[in-house]
């Protein structure tokens, strides 16, 4: 029971931590992300297993962790409160071609992702091609161009 208790307890903190951090921690992973990720990784292992390394006690971890996604995932369905808290909603960064830059500093957003999603996505070079951007729940940014006024 310990072990289904230590669990639970992990995967809300871990949720918690993860929410707090932002969607473009998600989004983009540099070495420095990668490094603390494996960090992360060793540290909620041993917490998960504390000293026992026994095949019982990891498939009952997994099994817990699976089971606790999976209730999530249907509390979300029916509350759209809880999902909006679990998973945030979009971020708009640019409406009508201008720059919204206190929604881009709380996102911790610079032009250049902007910039780099629109390259990517609809081939556009600067920010006078672009009508709208938005930060996505996922973490990604989705870019809507300007129309052609021709």
């Amino acid at each position: 029971m310990e072990s289904v208790i230590r669990g639970i307890a992990i995967y809300a903190i871990l949720l918690v931590i993860t929410r707090l951090s932002g969607r473009r921690t998600l989004a983009q992973s540099t070495p420095f992300d990668f490094v603390l990720l494996l960090i992360i990784a060793e540290t909620t292992q041993q917490a998960l297993l504390g000293d026992d390394f026994s095949l019982v006690n990891a498939l009952i971890l997994i099994l817990t962790l699976f089971s606790v996604d999976i209730l999530l995932s249907y509390l979300k369905r029916s509350s759209p409160h809880l999902a909006l808290w679990l998973d945030g909603a979009p971020t708009v960064l640019i409406s009508g071609g201008r720059i919204d830059a206190h929604a881009m500093a709380r996102a911790r957003i610079g032009i250049g992702d902007v910039l780099e999603a629109a390259r990517h996505q609809q081939g556009l070079r600067n920010l006078d091609e672009i009508d709208a951007a938005v930060l996505e729940v996922s973490g990604g940014i989705s870019i809507i161009p300007k129309r052609d006024a021709g």
